[in-house]
């Protein structure tokens, strides 16, 4: 048996030190977590772009005080098939650096900007190495930002073909939208296996063309350690905060909370409830957007209330003036971290009744299902919230605790044994046996 602990290369599509979006940390945290189980090593590689400058004539850059991470600089990326067009760098600095490691698993948690190129170019390199990717959402599928809902009014699309893709994007031809299909399915097949948050992606992935049997579930973990309290109440207050965490486009139904809020009566909404928006990002959007929002800020009044962006870090203090999640995307979200946060310190969430959202919160139990994109339905729940005075408490005991980053790490660890049983000529099947 070789001597050196199992060694995993994670890679990312964006490091969080520059990009804080939900696939950049569950990476990080499993990267962080891998590093915390004994006999084991990680190194994490995280692709950057403009506005970060590159160093010279390599597209390699260091983190500072960040031992084992790396960052992979590459601009020159085709969207609609995902691929890096400099595959000169891919074979002279990103391989060098995945050759210098040798690690026994590589698990890539996105290919944004990196290209699925780097797939191919590792198993020629390293074709006994254990090549694993996690999914965040349907980019592989559907070229509309991955959201699989329609490009032309917001009707969900329930499975992509070339002809409906064709029909969202009429200057791109069916052929070309099966030439798409066929190149990013063919990389994607490389891979040994494939790890997705929630069963509803995996479904839609199966659906699509891949093998079952080579996916596992595994929920991303938290790196979180101090628990919100409840908010205190005064006597005979009510649980009657309600918060939304994220960005402010049109896939993420902000408009449909708004609208859902003036819609309460001013006799049940009364003075005391509240609608807290968290998140950023409205002056990047189409203006006809932006124009929508301000005027449904404008009929909600004193009932919304605007904070900004904010951090994660932050997420432990914003949740101690909350009581309520809400959820109201209209696109199916895959598993939004924003759900694993708000159970963490006992809140219940309202969320839209389609894809990893419907998955991840039981309607009931820990939260409550409205009718995607309908705003008197959100209307609905939210008065049976702020009317039902033990509806909050039912909900909040009704909550199982998300996984932490160690033990979701652990988990990926039993499944690089698993997969490695079938394959034993590599380092981590000789350290499975004499386990």
């Amino acid at each position: 048996m070789a001597s050196h602990p199992l060694r995993v290369l994670v890679i990312s599509h964006g490091h969080p030190s520059f990009s804080l979006g939900g696939a950049e940390v569950a990476s990080y945290n499993l990267h962080k977590g891998l590093n915390a189980i004994e006999g084991l090593s990680s190194r994490f590689i995280a692709r950057v772009g403009r506005p970060v400058v590159r160093h010279g004539g390599t597209a390699l850059l260091s983190l500072r005080q960040k031992e084992g991470e790396i960052l992979y600089h590459a601009d020159d990326y085709d969207h609609f098939f995902l691929s890096n067009h400099n595959t000169e760098e891919i074979e002279r600095d990103f391989l060098r650096v995945v050759q210098e490691i040798k690690p026994d698993v590589i698990h890539l948690h996105h290919f944004i900007g990196l290209g699925l190129e780097c797939l191919y170019a590792v198993r020629r390199a390293l074709p006994d190495t254990i090549i694993v990717v996690t999914f965040h959402e349907f980019l592989s599928i559907c070229h509309h930002h991955g959201q699989m809902v329609k490009a032309k009014g917001s009707n969900l699309c329930r499975q992509s073909s070339p002809a409906d893709c064709n029909a969202c994007f009429p200057d791109i031809s069916p052929a070309r939208f099966l030439r798409r299909e066929q190149f990013v399915r063919g990389l994607l097949q490389i891979a040994d296996h494939f790890v997705s948050p929630s069963q509803f992606l995996v479904d839609r992935y199966v659906e699509w063309g891949l093998d079952r049997s080579k996916f596992t579930v595994i929920e991303n973990g938290l790196d979180i350690s101090d628990q919100a309290v409840p908010r205190p109440l005064t006597s005979g207050g009510r649980r009657a905060r309600f918060a939304y965490f994220g960005q402010i486009t049109a896939f993420k139904g902000v408009d449909i909370l708004l609208d859902a809020v003036a819609r309460v009566p001013e006799a049940i909404w009364g003075d005391d409830a509240q609608l807290m928006i968290f998140g950023g990002n409205l002056e990047r959007q189409p203006k006809p957007f932006q124009e929508k929002i301000e005027k449904l800020v404008e009929q909600a009044g004193s009932r919304a209330r605007f904070y900004g962006a904010y951090q994660n870090s932050e997420m432990p203090r914003l949740m101690k003036s909350i009581d309520w999640t809400i959820i109201p995307s209209i696109w199916w979200e895959n598993s939004p971290i924003v759900i694993q946060e708000s159970f963490f310190h006992g809140r219940p969430m309202i969320c839209s009744n389609i894809g990893g959202m419907a998955e991840k919160i039981t309607d009931g139990v820990d939260g409550l299902h409205f009718r995607v994109g309908s705003s008197e339905d959100l209307a609905d729940r939210m008065v049976e919230a702020l009317t039902d005075p033990t509806l909050w408490d039912q909900m909040r005991a009704g909550i199982k605790r998300p996984i932490s980053f160690r033990e979701c790490a652990q988990q990926h660890v039993d499944l690089y044994y698993e997969i490695a049983a079938n394959l034993e000529s590599t380092h981590v099947a000789r350290l499975a046996r004499s386990a």
